[in-house]
């Protein structure tokens, strides 16, 4: 089996490699090689963590594979006029990778399997939490600039932000959400699952502040945001990662 990837560098200083195939599944590192390298034993994980749920057999005979990038793609920053700028320009945008693989529509199974991604994600997620008190949520912690529940509105709101790329949000603003953190993330998931079925077969390409969206784009990038903060969240409770 050919596993394609595609690399993504210049993303918070770090390069990610995405198997294009798999949404949820990418390694990163802080560099292109070392992202590369990473990728069979992150593959390998994500089949693990696939596997272990009902409904996720559709990886039980994945077998041998290979590796192969496809394609690169290096992130810059644009000012509102759309002019490449430094990163701590005014007023500076980052503008993301969009692979030629995120112009292709999503296929109805792959609207349900993706269903089921996020429901697996978001599971791990208040599983990471579970059980803190409200001191230890709102603790803070040496070097980091969020606290566990400031974590988590982090990801209510990247999910309500990818959303309203494809004009997704029905009108609703961020900041009409209510404040606390975990009914934002039940009113965003809501959301989510609304409006994913629908993009079943959509061919819509959006281009908001320099950048390009897809809901291929949008199921990769909010499958990698959510788990990436799972990760963050174990690290920060105990020093490891889930």
């Amino acid at each position: 089996m050919i596993l394609k990837i595609a690399l993504e560098n210049g993303i918070d200083h770090r390069s990610i490699a995405w198997a294009l195939d798999y949404p949820g599944c990418c390694a990163d590192g802080p560099d292109a090689s070392t992202a590369i390298v990473s990728m069979p034993q992150a593959f390998l994980i994500y089949c693990s963590w696939v596997g272990r749920h009902p409904g996720g057999s559709w990886l039980a005979d994945v077998g041998d594979f290979n590796v192969r990038l496809v394609e690169t793609q290096q992130n810059c920053f644009v000012n509102q006029d759309m002019d490449v700028v430094a990163e701590d320009g005014p007023d500076s945008i980052e503008v993301e990778a969009f692979f030629r693989h995120d112009w292709k529509p999503l296929s109805a199974q792959e609207i349900q399997r993706g269903l089921l991604l996020f429901r697996w994600s978001r599971a791990d997620l208040l599983a990471a939490v579970d059980g803190l008190t409200p001191a230890e949520l709102d603790a803070a912690h040496p070097g980091e600039r969020r606290s566990i529940r400031a974590v988590l509105g982090h990801v209510a709101h990247s999910e309500w932000w990818y959303l309203e790329r494809l004009g997704l949000t029905a009108g609703q603003t961020f900041a009409t959400l209510p404040p606390d953190p975990f009914e934002q993330l039940a009113g965003e998931r809501v959301r989510l699952e609304e409006v994913f079925p629908g993009l079943a077969g959509s061919r819509q390409v959006s281009g908001v502040d320099g950048e390009l969206w897809s809901p291929r784009k949008l199921l990769r990038y909010a499958l990698w945001h959510e788990r990436d903060h799972v990760r963050h969240i174990y690290q920060l409770r105990f020093g490891q990662t889930a």
